[in-house]
């Protein structure tokens, strides 16, 4: 019973029809959570509130019985280890992570008092039961693998952007803290400016008067359209590389699995 279990929640390579039933189930119930945390933010009617509240009393039922199966059949996700060790490596896990602050929202009023603002706060956190359409979506964990996968090049182009920030920040201090103090009285005043700049956005709520100022706000803003370009490029990169290999892979399972002339599958 607990292989049969660990099929359908766990979303195998061949998935039967069950545990694709079970993934498309999860995966409405997430995005309908998702619809009912927005409506919370409307004006609506005591019926209409009722019903969002029994639509996350289920929810949460349901979630919190995934995650206890998820945690319980965790030793055959680990084989190798000891049912203890593996059920506290899945715990760890960054998803499993997200299945708790899934559920925990809706324990913790019960559990300890806290003020309506605090318990605000908590009931934003089921926006992140969206990740959990992570598990079950191959599109979403690409793109977390290309971000893995090019997290050093991705570091280093963020880490030369942010240091030019800085240094036009200062520098804009510098110039133009004297003309208008008021909008530049400190670097952190300034840094915002230089994001606005940087990325092009250009809000217009902050900009300099001096001459000087508006040289280095230009320099700014025409180095902003190639450096904030850059991590966009390697994303974009890292993305097609991510596909070429996945549709390279599937043509060698396919060469396996499947007669080269006839095209009937093998046993």
């Amino acid at each position: 019973m607990k292989e049969r279990i660990f099929e359908i929640v766990s979303s195998p390579d061949e998935p039967s029809k069950l545990s694709k039933a079970f993934d498309i189930f999860i995966i409405c119930l997430i995005v309908l959570n998702v619809i009912t945390v927005i409506a919370d933010t409307f004006s609506l009617p005591e019926w209409a509130r009722n019903i969002l509240w029994w639509i996350e009393v289920v929810s949460v039922v349901i979630f919190t019985l995934e995650y206890l199966l998820r945690i319980y059949t965790a030793d055959l996700m680990f084989p190798e280890m000891k049912p203890f060790r593996a059920r506290l490596r899945y715990i760890r896990s960054f998803m499993a992570v997200i299945d708790l602050l899934a559920i925990l929202p809706f324990y913790v009023p019960y559990i300890i008092p806290i003020d309506l603002r605090i318990l605000r706060m908590l009931r934003i956190i089921r926006l992140l039961r969206i990740f959990k359409i992570n598990r079950y979506t191959t599109a979403l964990s690409t793109i977390a693998d290309v971000f893995k996968r090019k997290r050093h090049e991705l570091l280093s182009s963020i880490a030369v952007v942010s240091m030019l920030m800085i240094i036009a920040a200062v520098l804009m201090y510098n110039i133009e803290n004297e003309a208008q103090p008021e909008a530049f009285e400190n670097a952190f005043a300034a840094l915002w400016w230089a994001v606005a700049t940087l990325t092009t956005v250009g809000y217009g709520d902050v900009y300099p008067v001096t001459v000087l100022g508006k040289i280095l706000s230009a320099i700014i803003a025409l180095l902003g359209i190639g450096l904030v370009a850059v991590p966009t490029g390697i994303i974009s990169s890292g993305f097609v590389e991510s596909m070429e290999e996945k549709h390279k892979a599937q043509e060698e399972h396919d060469k396996k699995c499947f007669c080269p002339y006839c095209g009937k599958k093998l046993k």
